[in-house]
């Protein structure tokens, strides 16, 4: 990853994409499971062809410009391509089939790698293209990601597939405005991880995978229950927590563009995906008996598991970006 973030040649940046994939691969099929097997094999196939891509996306802007620098990929048809190849390495629309299966298939430590650190390096090129973008490729991308994001999440009772259709939203939220505000789509994606961190970790902790086993927590963590709770909802969007913000700077530079269509489209698309946040929501809270057990049991948290938690979700819930604005 550090080897694709600090390239200034297309064969560097390659280079650290395929070594950043050989890595993962032996994390991915760590279980011995079929299951495991099918994800690395899955995710193997995709990067290599995304990987293909993109090589041949960059040679053809040598052949025709003469540069290999990532920041002059001037050719209409090798931007188009690259794009292409970058959305099918992070996993968005429509190249986003490899996703959940692969994330099903992996452990919930592995699950958020994909999630989080893999996608630092194809944004960052992303990010150092956006110059060159065509923005109408970018926001079909990204309005499509926000649409399957939403409408996949909708009946999935795996936690894994369920965060794996956020992602694909998320993802959808940063492309569409990429070309726009860079920044802002960076601002975007780092939220994100920061929200998705300590929701993956937390799951570890009460080794939660499905819907049904989430509804238990209540009786021997409550204060993880309601952390969850939180943290759901500031993925979902909603006003007082941090995942509201990038949003509305989303919204707001959409508008400010003249894209008030687009903002609007995807304002509402955003409602699908604030359906299954608050159905899993709703789960963990509301449907739970309001009794704790009495007696320490084995599985009880430990105080050493929730450093990292500790730290990321005070950032992941309390919007400090937009306190300022709200107390004026």
């Amino acid at each position: 990853t550090l080897t694709v973030t600090s390239a200034n040649h297309w064969m560097t940046a390659w280079l650290g994409l395929e070594l950043n994939m050989i890595s993962i691969l032996p994390v991915i099929a760590k279980q011995k499971h079929p299951r495991s097997t099918e994800a690395a094999t899955k995710y193997f196939l995709t990067q290599a062809t995304a990987s293909a891509l993109m090589l041949f996306a960059s040679t053809i802007n040598a052949w025709q410009t003469g540069s290999w620098n990532i920041m002059q990929l001037n050719n209409k048809l090798s931007c188009i391509l690259m794009i292409a190849a970058l959305a099918m390495k992070m996993g968005a629309a429509p190249t986003h089939f490899w996703l959940p299966e692969v994330m099903q298939g992996t452990t919930l430590a592995t699950a958020l790698l994909i999630t989080t650190w893999q996608k630092i390096a194809p944004i960052t090129l992303l990010y150092m293209i956006s110059n060159h973008t065509e923005p109408i490729i970018t926001l079909s991308v990204g309005l499509l990601s926000i649409l399957v994001g939403g409408w996949g999440g909708f009946n999935q009772t795996q936690l894994r597939k369920m965060m794996a259709y956020s992602s694909i939203a998320h993802l959808g939220w940063t492309m569409t405005v990429i070309s726009i505000a860079p920044n802002i789509a960076l601002t975007n994606i780092i939220i994100y991880m920061i929200m998705s961190a300590p929701f993956f970790t937390l799951l570890m902790t009460t080794t939660s995978k499905t819907l049904q086993t989430m509804t238990t927590t209540w009786t021997h963590t409550p204060t993880t229950t309601i952390i969850l709770m939180l943290l759901l909802l500031s993925m979902a969007g909603l006003p007082p927590l941090t995942g509201f913000t990038p949003k509305l700077l989303i919204l707001d530079n959409l508008v400010t563009h003249k894209l008030t269509l687009t903002a609007a489209t995807m304002a509402l698309l955003s409602l699908l995906s604030l359906t299954f946040y608050l159905r899993t929501t709703y789960l963990l809270t509301s449907t739970a008996p309001p009794t704790t057990t009495q007696s320490t049991t084995t599985w009880r948290l430990k105080p050493h598991q929730n450093q990292t938690t500790a730290i990321l979700t005070p950032i992941a819930l309390f919007n400090i970006t937009i306190l300022p604005a709200l107390l004026t």
